[in-house]
C-alpha cells in the first residue's frame, strides 16, 4: 500500500536498516515529553521506569539541553546504569526512604511535571505529593487548598496496570491544583504541529546512533517471531530487552 511521505524518515548516508529500525516510538516519545514540558510551562521532569531505552534517551536529551530530570527506577543496577550516562538524580523506588529522596530531588530540580510508565499502584500519587512538597519548599504562594503551583502527571504506560491506580497517600496532600492524564504519541505529535514534528524527525535522523541509539537483545526471523516460546519472551517485562524482527533472516 502507499505510505505518506510524512511517515517516512530519510537517514544520513551510512545508517543501516538495523540502526534505524526503532526510530519512531521511543525517540519521539522522549522528545514529546520535553515538548510538553515546555508547552505547559514546566521546567523539569520526573520520569518513571527510567532505565528503559526510552528513559536513557530522555537522560541524554535533558543533559544536552540543561533540563532538570528526576529518574525513578526499581533496581540498584539501574541506578548505576543511569548515573553512568551522567544522570544526577536517580532514585530506587524500593528504598525505605524513597519518598524523602523524591521530595528532595523535586525540590532541587523544581520539577512540576511527571511521566509515569507504570500506570497503576501508588507511584503517581507519591509523585504528585512530592511535586506539591517541592513547590511549597520553593516558596510557592499558598491558600487554604495548598500551593497555587500547577502539577501534572501523565500516564503513558501500563507496567503495573494490573493494580488499580491508588491515591495513597491521600490526593489531598497534593493540594488541589493538579491534573492526571494520558500521554499518547499520536496525540502528542498533533498538538506539537506538523512543522515542529518535522524538526523532531530531523533530530532523530541526525542522532540515531548517539542520543537515540537502540540496542537489541536478539534478532529473530518472521518464522521465529510466531513461535509460542518467542511470544512468551516478547511479553516479559524486562528492562533493556528488545527484539529486532528481520524479515530477511532465514
Amino acid at each position: 500500500r502507499a505510505v505518506s511521505t510524512q511517515q517516512l524518515l530519510p537517514y544520513p548516508e551510512g545508517v543501516t536498516a538495523r540502526q534505524g529500525a526503532s526510530w519512531y516510538v521511543n525517540p519521539l516519545t522522549a522528545l514529546g515529553m520535553v515538548e510538553y514540558m515546555r508547552m505547559d510551562g514546566h521546567s523539569a521532569i520526573v520520569h518513571t521506569a527510567a532505565a528503559s531505552q526510552l528513559g536513557q534517551m530522555l537522560v541524554k536529551i535533558c543533559l544536552a539541553e540543561g533540563i532538570g530530570l528526576v529518574n525513578i527506577v526499581r533496581r540498584e543496577e539501574h541506578v548505576e546504569l543511569l548515573k553512568g550516562l551522567g544522570a544526577t538524580h536517580v532514585l530506587n523506588s524500593t528504598s525505605d526512604d524513597f519518598d524523602e529522596q523524591l521530595g528532595a530531588a523535586v525540590a532541587e530540580t523544581k520539577a512540576t511535571v511527571a511521566f509515569d510508565a507504570t500506570g497503576g499502584g501508588t507511584l503517581a500519587a507519591q509523585i504528585l505529593v512530592a511535586l506539591e512538597k517541592g513547590a511549597v519548599a520553593g516558596g510557592a504562594e499558598m491558600n487554604a487548598y495548598g500551593s497555587t503551583v500547577f502539577k501534572q502527571v501523565y500516564l503513558y504506560g501500563g507496567l503495573n496496570a494490573r493494580e488499580p491506580l491508588t491515591f495513597q497517600p491521600s490526593w489531598f496532600q497534593a493540594g488541589f491544583n493538579w491534573s492526571l492524564g494520558g500521554f499518547f504519541l499520536g496525540d502528542v505529535l498533533k498538538r506539537v504541529g506538523t512543522d515542529r514534528t518535522k524538526e523532531l524527525f530531523g533530530r532523530v535522523a541526525a542522532e540515531i546512533n548517539t542520543t537515540f541509539k537502540t540496542t537489541y537483545t536478539e534478532e529473530v526471523s518472521l518464522e521465529e517471531m510466531i513461535q509460542p516460546e518467542s511470544l512468551q519472551r516478547f511479553l516479559a517485562q524486562a528492562t533493556g530487552s528488545k527484539f529486532l524482527v528481520n524479515p530477511n533472516k532465514l
